[in-house]
């Protein structure tokens, strides 16, 4: 008799203890009447009740009883949500930099909605920035980040290549990025130790290596959709690689686009992702002006020193470069759209990513441009809104982990106060931003964004 009077005490007890199924937290926030953009088939799922709870959705529901019984109520009557989106090809300031200059560019990616970013130049430090940002304890987008370059410099012998692969994935970096300059020879012990310790790469395509072989050795992603010009040339015109100039810009004239097809096949046999950063083909190396960019209203966040530096680099690029012209540019970028919109059609793995901070390209801000450029290039918003949701958590194969507004996953949102299946641009129109269930409303984003510009004032 005492053991069961025993026992059902203790069930009496866990039942007081447990939470209820159906009960929150008295964290939990709910957001009301919103219509979920559905980024897998582009429906739109019409006035749902979202509960977010411990960072994550808990549930998504038609109708929700007790509304009141929640701390914090987001009224989403007659917007749109969609999930965080992902920055594929960021950069993140070094150690060097300000620990406040480093917390402005986190929070500059997530004033635009940005909840994931590929940090593609990896340092010691951002491995803490990454561990810190997974634990909440920095305001931060979620991060992935590369090893330090791998490039001709860094790596001159198989034996270099053979320790520094080793050495990087044993620190924790997600993936290696390869820069331009490796020889074929030591490229090949850089693929064959990589496999052989497990982890990927993506990056460039050195010269030495070429598209076709790139793209054969399964790189994760090629950014920039550095190589393909290159690979258009027919053997027959007799180049030296080495001369291709700005990401094949100078053999633009020889360039053979019936070879398109051929290119995109062997990534899509391969499952090589692509990301773009098609921004800096129409803003940095682009017949237009630096004076014309420094009027973006996104400049005044960035330090005056580096405005006065992307300045001078462009016209270096541009206006000093006797190898450049608008006619050719002309036929270089209407190449570029027409690989973008091949390699989306016939293989579907585009990432949204921008290159940012680099020249007029500032964070957050500049994914906006990238999707501009992506939809001249006939992507449609659809398959935009896929390159920076969906397709990032399939890429690092997370999709059980963020990348849909889905029951289960992180809270990872925007808010948006229209659709952006109907009008891309809506993206730009942010009501709010929720990073792993912390809401940040567009007054604290504004707020924010006004301090970070005064200090840039002064830098």
């Amino acid at each position: 008799m005492k053991k069961y009077l025993f026992l059902l005490f203790a069930i009496s007890l866990l039942a007081c203890t447990q939470t209820t199924p159906g009960q929150n937290s008295k964290s939990a926030i709910l957001i009301t009447d919103i219509n979920i953009i559905d980024v897998i088939n582009g429906s739109v799922i019409e006035k749902q009740q979202i509960v977010i709870d411990s960072g994550k959705i808990k549930s998504i529901i038609g109708v929700i009883a007790n509304p009141g019984n929640y701390s914090k109520i987001i009224d989403g009557k007659g917007k749109y949500i969609i999930p965080g989106l992902a920055e594929m090809h960021a950069h993140i300031p070094q150690s060097s930099t300000s620990k406040e200059r480093i917390e402005e560019v986190l929070f500059l990616y997530l004033s635009n909605g940005i909840t994931t970013i590929r940090g593609m130049l990896g340092h010691p430090s951002h491995l803490v920035l990454r561990d810190k940002a997974a634990k909440g304890e920095i305001l931060s987008p979620r991060i992935f980040t590369s090893s330090p370059s791998l490039n001709g410099n860094s790596i001159k012998t198989k034996e270099e290549a053979i320790t520094k692969v080793t050495n990087y994935q044993k620190e924790g970096y997600d993936f290696l990025k390869i820069h331009p300059g490796i020889k074929l020879d030591v490229f090949n012990q850089v693929l064959k130790t990589a496999n052989e310790v497990g982890i990927t790469f993506s990056g460039h395509v050195p010269v030495d290596v070429g598209i076709r072989q790139a793209l054969k050795s399964k790189y994760a992603s090629i950014d920039h959709v550095d190589g393909f010009l290159e690979g258009l040339v027919p053997a027959s015109a007799n180049v030296n690689p080495s001369d291709n100039g700005f990401f094949g810009y100078n053999f633009t004239p020889l360039a053979d686009e019936s070879k398109i097809d051929e290119l995109v096949q062997l990534a899509n046999h391969n499952k090589v992702w692509i990301v773009p950063t098609q921004s800096l083909f129409e803003r940095w190396f682009a017949p237009i002006s630096s004076e014309e960019l420094l009027n973006d209203p996104e400049m005044k966040y960035m330090p005056t020193t580096t405005l006065a530096n992307w300045k001078q680099r462009k016209a270096q690029y541009t206006i000093d470069n006797p190898n450049f012209n608008e006619v050719q540019w002309q036929q270089f970028n209407s190449i570029r759209r027409k690989l973008i919109k091949t390699l989306q059609d016939n293989g579907h793995r585009i990432l949204l990513g921008s290159d940012a901070p680099q020249l007029f390209n500032v964070p957050g801000f500049s994914i906006h441009h990238e999707i501009s450029g992506m939809i001249t290039a006939g992507l449609t918003p659809l398959q935009i809104l896929q390159s920076g949701t969906s397709n990032p958590a399939i890429f690092f194969h997370q999709e059980k982990t963020f990348g849909q507004v889905k029951e289960g996953l992180d809270a990872d949102l925007v808010v948006l106060d229209s659709n952006p299946l109907e009008n891309i641009k809506s993206l730009q129109q942010i009501s709010g931003v929720m990073v792993k269930g912390k809401w940040l409303p567009k007054e604290k984003i504004d707020k924010k964004l006004e301090e970070i510009a005064k200090n840039a004032a002064n830098n």
